[in-house]
């Protein structure tokens, strides 16, 4: 092992990679733009995404770490324990990719989504919205998903209401963030756990203590501002929407066994791997004794996903007779309208006037086409191995350590050190514009304190969704922020009004969770023996890594 790296090189480190992440999100290139005027200048990186940037980093720290007398040795084995830690939630993500796509092909989703719409009357529109999305992202786990499907139809309707656009989208995304976190099947949902070492059905209980109360207070708000509603209103998407569920699925009351069995095994306390399993076992035999799915169908919608297998008429005839349209507003890449995103889409409605029955059949069908499968969750896996190879560097050579200790003066107590985790995420959401970073990153840096104050895994894991998950929407150009203002068409803040004030679940809920901290309500402590082991897991990491730095 190295000498201790100076605390103004570990800050480096860290500064490196901001710039890094900022660099290939794209960001250098619109500030400059904005100074220039030119689109095209030196600082443009259209890669947008974070995976590249954080290998980059862990490169970097590599370098400072064995510059001060670290040997990579000692270092590969911090990485691989880092990666080892997350190996659960890697492996729970890929069986939940399992899980969405078989769920989705046995009408399960459909299903949720068909019920669902029921509870929509136009006077407690903005409730409505809110709990329909709720149950659409506990179904499919993805508030991406929700707010870029049913969320689309939902800002029309609230506009035909007379609803402004800002505040159906706070409320989609209120109740789609709200289902996100009670999911079982969410990404972030079993990122967080793993980074805090708690389990996933620990982690989803305790959530319920700050997004429960978030959420109530929010339908208050929504009930209130509902109250000046049209109720003569006609919501003339929802049917077509409904009936288009049903064209590839026979949906009945069955179709609801599988997330029912889902919420029973949270409530049992069965762990997570098998408990999912069941889900998937439940929703192949749903599937194949309604939808008719064969057994030998079923591996390749497991690995890939389901794929939309019948369209209707007047949709095969608009795709024949707009064929031109579709091509020159995709700019030559679809070929027809499943092609189309859903900004293209919007357009081409306002160019063709194309009927509602083919609208509804759109917001179905892009919610489900190529939906699922183990292949959909590589993307994240693959994030969370190269977050894991810069923390795994950044932790091994004490770097990690250095910047929360010293972060560590402002947390004074319980309530201090929630206090500067719920920051530490916000700002690593402004800084790094990604959700997992500010999971992934807060959570590495104040797990052993949290452990220090003999605070249950289970804490700090909330914590990291209280401030990382919730906020990411908030802040224009983090991936969430900018995806939400894609779908919706508004953004989280202007001077023409955005969702953000009414996105009260993003906001509200890391203010619950520093409340949570200084009064101590909810905040679970480790039993003696619980602590005893966490001690003797880190001597065992120690002993681990003594070794690799002696081979």
């Amino acid at each position: 092992m190295g000498k201790k790296i100076p605390l103004w090189q570990a800050y480096v480190c860290f500064l490196f990679t901001i710039i890094a992440l900022m660099y290939c999100l794209g960001m250098f290139g619109l500030i400059a733009e904005k100074i220039t005027g030119n689109a095209e200048n030196a600082f443009v990186c259209g890669y947008g995404e974070v995976h590249i940037a954080l290998l980059t980093s862990a490169t970097f720290a590599t370098i400072v770490a064995s510059l001060n007398g670290y040997k990579w040795s000692f270092l590969e084995a911090g990485i691989l324990a880092s990666i080892n830690r997350s190996m659960q939630a890697i492996l729970i993500l890929a069986e939940v990719g399992l899980l969405i796509g078989c769920w989705v092909a046995a009408g399960v989703v459909p299903g949720m989504i068909y019920y669902g719409l029921l509870i929509l009357k136009p006077s407690i529109y903005l409730v409505a919205t809110c709990l329909l999305c709720c149950i659409v992202s506990l179904a499919t786990g993805s508030s991406w998903t929700t707010a870029g499907t049913v969320g689309i139809a939902l800002i029309g309707v609230g506009t035909g209401l007379g609803i402004a656009p800002a505040m159906s989208a706070g409320a989609i995304i209120t109740g789609a963030y709200f289902g996100d976190k009670m999911s079982p099947l969410s990404d972030t949902t079993n990122l967080a756990p793993a980074m805090a070492g708690s389990t996933l059905f620990d982690h989803i209980r305790h959530m319920v203590y700050t997004v429960t109360p978030s959420l109530i207070i929010a339908l208050v708000v929504y009930a209130i501002l509902g109250l000046k509603v049209d109720k003569g209103a006609s919501l003339d998407i929802v049917e077509p929407m409904r009936q288009a569920c049903l064209l590839n699925f026979h949906l009945n009351l069955w179709t609801l066994l599988p997330p029912v069995l889902v919420i029973v095994i949270v409530a049992l306390k069965i762990p997570a791997i098998p408990g999912i399993m069941g889900g998937i076992v439940a929703g192949m035999v749903i599937g194949s004794a309604l939808q008719g799915i064969s057994l030998a169908d079923w591996p390749g919608i497991l690995h890939y996903g389901y794929t939309v297998p019948t369209f209707s008429d007047a949709w095969q005839a608009t795709d024949a007779k707009y064929a031109d349209v579709i091509s020159k507003i995709s700019g030559g890449d679809a070929s027809n309208l499943l092609g189309l995103s859903s900004d293209q889409f919007k357009e081409f409605v306002k160019e063709t006037g194309v009927s509602k029955a083919v609208q509804g059949e759109y917001n179905i069908d892009a919610l489900i086409n190529e939906r699922g499968g183990m292949s959909s969750m590589l993307w994240t896996i693959n994030l969370i191995l190269c977050a894991m190879c810069f923390g795994g560097v950044m932790d091994a050579s004490g770097m990690l350590g250095s910047i929360a200790k010293s972060l560590l003066v402002f947390a004074k107590g319980v309530g201090g050190l929630v206090t500067v985790t719920l920051l530490s995420c916000i700002i690593m959401n402004i800084i790094g514009g990604d959700q997992y970073l500010s999971i992934v990153l807060p959570g590495r840096m104040y797990k052993e304190t949290f452990e220090d104050m003999h605070l249950a895994p289970r804490n700090l894991s909330r914590c990291l969704e209280d401030a990382g998950t919730v906020t990411s929407n908030l802040i224009p150009w983090n991936t969430c922020g900018a995806t939400m203002t894609k779908f919706l068409g508004v953004a989280p803040w202007g001077h023409g009004g955005g969702y953000g004030p009414y996105a009260i679940l993003s906001w509200l809920n890391p203010i619950v969770s520093c409340f949570y901290g200084w009064t101590g309500i909810s905040m679970m402590k480790m039993t003696d023996e619980e602590y005893e082991e966490v001690m003797k897991r880190r001597e065992r990491e120690k002993a681990e890594a003594a070794e690799a730095m002696e081979a």
